[in-house]
Formats: structure tokens, C-alpha cells, sequence
């Protein structure tokens, strides 16, 4: 456009001169032009490479300086609650998304089994007792037989001396003397057999708690135990999920998980790095974390830790090289990424992320 007004103002003042001067003031307008367009030319030649050279150098700095993923995800520690014992719930207390303390109650199973387990405990524990105190009272009344029986022998052994005395000044016959000598004999083998039975008695008692009466408490406490887990109350603080298939009625296995617990204040990023990745990479480095279901919203965090294998290591079936079908596949290695402090938006397991590590 100042091209053409130009050329227009030349040809208006062409007009008005004469040949000599029109070509004259003509020729300038050309070289003005020239100048005007050399100019434009050095400086664009001057800028462009410059801000080539910026840009590259934006990008080099950027580039070696972090590292980026998307594949990455959310994680909160997520335990699932199981019932110790095994029966059918008669009282549900939460419901999906209920935020519980650690001790809430959770459920309750039927307790009437389990009452009838402590009472049939108690019972064998009461019989224990009685059988531990027969046995004492049976090894008390030991000693008495082994007093009777040492008085006994004394006696058979001065009628055997009489006999023996009789018998050398000839007033008794020999088949006294034999019948006094086999009395000695069956109060010596009473006095044994006393003793043994004493020996058994005291034998049959252990020293310290007797171990049928140990083990009688033990069914006790087991039983009480048992009965104790009726009521499932949170491990831990946090939102409750996967409680709808928990209704009055269920039959909970013992063992099997009935209702989840989310612990979402303790969130993190689990991001899996490629290997080439990491290698300016160590904990503690700087990090931004992006969250898809938050567009907009950055959050600080830092590098905890860098996972000790590769994700296909931990798998199911890990890969197997040796087998001569060998195909490299660029491996990924799970990071560890800690929100620095609390976040400002709830934290939701299994929410897609990007994840910028500063490696500066």
C-alpha cells in the first residue's frame, strides 16, 4: 500500500516537471526504493536466525531439563475388609461413599453360634478344673497308703523275727516260719505298689498350670474371640466403597473381602517413566502433576522413590529372553510421585495424570 502511494506521488510530480527532471527524481524513487528493500531484507536475515537460535536453544534447555509421561495414575492405599469368622450379617452401618474413623462399625454377623461356642468352652474349661482337683485330692490320699503299708511290713517283719527265734529253739514248725517269711514278701510288694500308684498321682499333676486346664482356656478365649469378630469394625479412616453387595442377610465367608476401605488423604502418582527416562532422574527432584479430571489445575509434588524393577519383572508371567524368540521392548519402571502437602481437589484412585519430573 505505501508502495503504490509512492509510486503515485512520483508520477503526480513527474507531471509537473520537465523530462530531465522527472527522470531524475524518477531514478531516486527507484534507488529509494532499493535501499528501503535491502534494509528489510538485512533485518529480516538478522531476526529470523535469532529467534531460530532462541527458540532452539528454549527447546534444548526444556528438553534436557524434565521428563514427561501420561502414563500415570492415582493410587491410594485401598484395604479391603474381610470377616474373621464366617455367617450371615444381621446389621449394615455404611454405605458407598460413608467417610468412617478408624473403630466405626462396619457390620455385624449373626453372634447366636458363637455365644453357644463360649458356653460350651466355659463347660470344658469347668470340667478341667473338677478333674485337675481329683487329681490332687487322689495324690494326697497316696501318702496315706504308703504310711499303711510301711507299718504294715514292720508288723510282718517282728512276726517274721519271732518266727525265726521259735523256729532255731525249736518251738514252731518250718510252715510257720515260710507263711511269716511270705507276709514280709506281699507288705514289701504292697509298700511298691503304693508308692507307684503315689508316683503316678503326683505324676498326672503338672507343675505350674495343668495343661488340660491350659488348653480348656484357650477354647475360651478363642470362643470369645470369635464372638469379639462378629462385630467388623474400619481398620482405618477413610470412604467406604464397594458396600453395596453387603446387605442383611449375606452370607460373609471368612476370608473373602466384603466391603472396601479408600484411605484418600494418602494419595499418590504411581507413574511409569521409560527406562531412558530415568536417567537423570533420582528422589527428591521437583515434579508438576496434571490430572485430567481437573484441566487447569497443576499440583506440586516430588520424586519419592524409583521402583527396584521394571513393570513386566512383577508381572504375572514375567518375560521370558532365554527362549530365542527375543524382542526388545522398551521397558517402563514405576516412580513414585508424593503430593507436596495436601491437595486442593479430592484425589481418586485410578485418575490419568501427566507427570513433569524437574531433572535439573
Amino acid at each position: 500500500m505505501n508502495e503504490m502511494k509512492t509510486e503515485t506521488a512520483e508520477r503526480a510530480a513527474i507531471a509537473d516537471e520537465t523530462p530531465e527532471e522527472a527522470a531524475a527524481i524518477a531514478k531516486e524513487a527507484r534507488e529509494a526504493r532499493k535501499s528501503r528493500q535491502s534494509r528489510t531484507r538485512t533485518i529480516l536475515m538478522l531476526v529470523v536466525p535469532v529467534l531460530l537460535l532462541i527458540a532452539g536453544v528454549y527447546l534444548w534447555v526444556a528438553s534436557g531439563g524434565s521428563e514427561s509421561t501420561d502414563n500415570a495414575q492415582v493410587k491410594t492405599d485401598i484395604v479391603s475388609v474381610t470377616a474373621q469368622v464366617t455367617g450371615p450379617v444381621i446389621e449394615v452401618g455404611v454405605r458407598n461413599g460413608d467417610h468412617v474413623k478408624k473403630g466405626d462399625v462396619l457390620f455385624r454377623i449373626d453372634p447366636a453360634p458363637f455365644k453357644v461356642a463360649v458356653e460350651q468352652a466355659e463347660a470344658q474349661l469347668a470340667a478341667a478344673n473338677l478333674q485337675t482337683s481329683q487329681l490332687r485330692t487322689q495324690a494326697a490320699g497316696t501318702g496315706a497308703d504308703i504310711t499303711g503299708a510301711l507299718a504294715n511290713l514292720a508288723i510282718k517283719e517282728n512276726a517274721l523275727g519271732r518266727q525265726q527265734a521259735l523256729l532255731r529253739q525249736g518251738f514252731t514248725t518250718r510252715a510257720d516260719y515260710d507263711d511269716a517269711l511270705n507276709e514280709v514278701k506281699t507288705a514289701e510288694t504292697d509298700l511298691a505298689d503304693a508308692r507307684a500308684r503315689a508316683a503316678n498321682a503326683h505324676a498326672a499333676i503338672a507343675p505350674g498350670q495343668q495343661p488340660s486346664i491350659a488348653q480348656a482356656q484357650a477354647a475360651v478365649d478363642k470362643a470369645k474371640l470369635d464372638l469379639e469378630r462378629t462385630v467388623v469394625r474400619a481398620p482405618m479412616a477413610g470412604e467406604v466403597a464397594n458396600a453395596d453387595r453387603l446387605q442383611i442377610g449375606t452370607q460373609v465367608v471368612s476370608g473373602v473381602g466384603a466391603v472396601s476401605i479408600v484411605h484418600s488423604n494418602n494419595a499418590w502418582i504411581e507413574a511409569n517413566f521409560k527406562e531412558k527416562q530415568l536417567t537423570d532422574m533420582r528422589p527428591g527432584q521437583s515434579a508438576t502433576v496434571k490430572i485430567d479430571a481437573y484441566p487447569g489445575e497443576k499440583f506440586k509434588a516430588h520424586v519419592e522413590s524409583i521402583g527396584a524393577g521394571t513393570g513386566s519383572e512383577f508381572s504375572l508371567i514375567p518375560a521370558q529372553n532365554a527362549n530365542g524368540n527375543w524382542v526388545k521392548v522398551t521397558q517402563r519402571v514405576p516412580v513414585r510421585i508424593v503430593f507436596d502437602g495436601s491437595t486442593s481437589k479430592p484425589m481418586i484412585a485410578g485418575l490419568s495424570t501427566v507427570v513433569t519430573v524437574n531433572t535439573h
